[in-house]
């Protein structure tokens, strides 16, 4: 089992600091997330908390609250410190899933650093090796959409690939131009985030629209119901889970044994869920492929080290973080990404 070769790392920690970092995005809204460094024998390891609410790295950053985390540990051991612990100060946030982003920040410092300390990497320590990433970008099409916006990034870079975000107002138009690109490898219906801000109901038109005009793409998180879940019969195979993905009981509480998985590192909190749930879809044949969430730092790095490890070939929704700015350079970084030449922790640079 993967946290197996990981669990007993040795891990001193002397202190932790927190930064905040803040970005408008592509996507229109102002994105905030802060970058949790652990402190010890000289290493420093580092995560990112992805939380959406920018208030709660705000009210964390000014808290004076210390969270008790200097000693020494296995990594095991410090996970389950972390269990214990309220990073929210009393507080509840406004999303449930919040307390896994911060959580994850912790815990993916502590494995930095613990493989650090080792003098050794996340590769080695799991007797892998780095391949070159394949990644896709996400995108919305701008209102309304036209898919003027994958046409002008395809000019720049035609072998680009895309994840995209269909909508109601999605014409037939809009479909039969974006499907003509042949770029499109994923299509996120965004039908599972209940109480979100990016929540959408299910539309039978839509799914149907998607379905027949894309008739090779991904399909993700659509809102199953009696009036949805016909449209799907005989694609089950093209859909994958996202937000509803955060353990292995996760997966084997949907509605049928999917053949591919969105893994979003932070949605599982520890990284002992995480690694679970990664054998359990390499044991049970289910694809994987990696997925971002608007990282501003380090938790973009991560994010690519674990697809090269276990998904490097699949539509990686891990695009380098420039892709996320309201204006991305002509200058960006191509697909695959080059595995680093040398590497300690998690880092992949």
């Amino acid at each position: 089992m993967l946290y197996d070769q990981v669990a007993d790392l040795e891990l001193h920690v002397d202190g932790y600091d927190l930064e905040l970092h803040e970005r408008d995005t592509s996507s229109g809204f102002t994105r905030a997330t802060t970058v949790v460094s652990l402190h010890g024998d000289g290493e420093t390891g580092q995560g990112e908390d992805v939380t959406y609410d920018n208030e709660d790295h705000i009210t964390l950053q000014e808290s004076s609250v210390e969270f008790l985390l200097t000693g020494e540990y296995t990594l095991d051991e410090f996970s389950a410190q972390l269990s214990e612990t309220d990073f929210f100060l009393g507080d509840e946030p406004g999303q449930s899933i919040f307390r896994n982003y911060r959580r994850w920040a912790f815990e993916s410092a502590a494995l930095d650093l613990a493989l650090k300390q080792a003098d050794t990497a996340l590769a080695d320590k799991l007797v892998r090796e780095y391949d070159p990433v394949r990644f896709v970008v996400s995108t919305r099409l701008g209102d309304p959409p036209t898919g003027d916006r994958i046409i002008d990034w395809l000019d720049q870079n035609p072998d680009l690939e895309f994840k995209l975000d269909p909508t109601a107002d999605w014409t037939d138009d809009v479909v039969d131009r974006l499907a003509a690109t042949d770029a499109i490898w994923t299509l996120d219906l965004k039908g599972q985030y209940h109480g979100t801000t990016v929540d959408q109901p299910a539309d039978p038109d839509l799914y149907e629209r998607v379905i027949k005009g894309f008739p090779d793409a991904l399909i993700e998180d659509p809102a199953l119901n009696d009036e949805t879940r016909p449209i799907f019969e005989g694609h089950e195979g093209r859909v994958t889970w996202d937000y509803p993905i955060r353990s292995v009981e996760t997966v084997e509480e949907l509605p049928w044994e999917p053949e591919w998985l969105n893994i979003k590192p932070s949605r599982f909190g520890s990284v002992q869920s995480l690694f679970d749930t990664i054998d359990y879809c390499r044991t049970h044949d289910i694809q994987m492929f990696g997925g971002g969430q608007f990282e501003l730092d380090v938790g973009r790095e991560h994010l690519h080290t674990i697809a090269s490890l276990f998904y490097p070939d699949a539509p990686n929704d891990v695009a380098p973080k420039a892709y996320n700015d309201p204006n991305p350079s002509g200058d960006l970084p191509t697909s695959p990404l080059a595995p680093p030449l040398t590497s300690r922790g998690l880092s992949w640079k």
